[in-house]
C-alpha cells in the first residue's frame, strides 16, 4: 500500500445491498472505487449494529484493492487481530474509544495493517500532535458516528484544514467520513483531506445489476474533489 495524496473515493459499504455484499464489493470497484470502506459498529460505543470480522473474511476475496475498515467498537484491542485476519489493510479505532489508543495504534501495527485513528466532531486535534509517528491515516468523522445518511457538520472543515498543517510532509492520510457528496467533497478535498469515505451518495441510483450509476456518481465526486484539491 504506497502513500500518495491523490484523491481517493472509498464507498460505505453500509450503504449497499446487505444480501449482495460480495458482488457490490465487486462491483463499486469496477465503477473506479479506490478503497472499500467496512462502518464495524456494535451498539455500545454507537447506536447501531453492524458487521464483525467474518463480514470482513467473507467479503475480502471480492476486493482487488484496499480493504479500510472502521472500528466503531469499545473495546478495541481484542477485536484487532481478528480484522488483520480477516485481510483489513487499514484498521481505524476511535480517540474516543479507550484510554489507552497508543496501545490500540501500536497493536494495530503489530497486527500487519495500517494503523487509522478516528475523531469523533466534538473531539479536538490536540492528541493527535502526540500521536503522529504512530499512524497512517487520520479519520474526521463529518457526522456522528452511527448512521449512515446523515447530514454533514461543516464545524470540522477547520479541523481538516488544522490537521493538515499539523501533519506537514508525514505520509498520513485524511480521510472525511459522513455526508460526503459532490457538494461537500470539494470543501474537505481544499482543506487538505484526500480519501472521501462515501455511502449513500455513491450507491443511489444503481444496483449490482446496474452498477454504472455507482461509476457516475464516483466519477462526479472525484471531479469535484480534484477540482478544488
Amino acid at each position: 500500500m504506497s502513500f500518495d495524496r491523490s484523491i481517493k473515493i472509498a464507498p460505505s459499504i453500509l450503504a449497499s445491498d446487505f444480501a449482495n455484499f460480495g458482488a457490490e464489493c465487486a462491483a463499486v470497484e469496477a465503477q473506479g472505487a479506490d478503497w472499500v470502506h467496512v462502518d464495524v459498529m456494535d451498539g455500545h460505543f454507537v447506536p447501531n449494529i453492524t458487521f464483525g470480522p467474518e463480514t470482513c473474511k467473507a467479503i475480502r476475496p471480492h476486493i482487488k484493492g484496499i480493504m479500510d475498515v472502521h472500528l466503531m467498537i469499545a473495546p478495541v484491542d481484542p477485536y484487532i487481530e481478528a480484522f488483520a485476519g480477516a485481510g483489513a489493510d487499514v484498521i481505524t479505532a476511535h480517540l474516543e474509544a479507550g484510554p489507552h489508543i497508543h496501545r490500540t495504534l501500536q497493536a494495530i501495527r503489530g497486527a500487519g495493517a495500517k494503523a487509522g485513528l478516528a475523531l469523533n466532531p466534538g473531539t479536538g486535534i490536540d492528541a493527535v500532535a502526540h500521536l503522529l509517528d504512530m499512524i497512517d491515516l487520520v479519520c474526521v468523522m463529518t457526522v456522528t458516528p452511527g448512521f449512515g445518511g446523515q447530514k454533514f457538520i461543516h464545524s470540522q472543515i477547520e479541523k481538516v484544514t488544522a490537521l493538515r498543517q499539523m501533519i506537514g510532509e508525514r505520509p498520513i492520510h485524511i480521510e472525511i467520513d459522513g455526508g460526503v457528496t459532490p457538494e461537500t467533497a470539494p470543501l474537505v478535498s481544499a482543506a487538505g483531506a484526500d480519501v472521501l469515505v462515501a455511502g449513500s451518495a455513491v450507491f443511489k441510483g444503481g444496483s449490482v445489476q446496474n452498477p454504472a450509476p455507482y461509476g457516475d456518481n464516483i466519477a462526479n465526486i472525484r471531479a469535484a474533489a480534484e477540482a478544488a484539491a
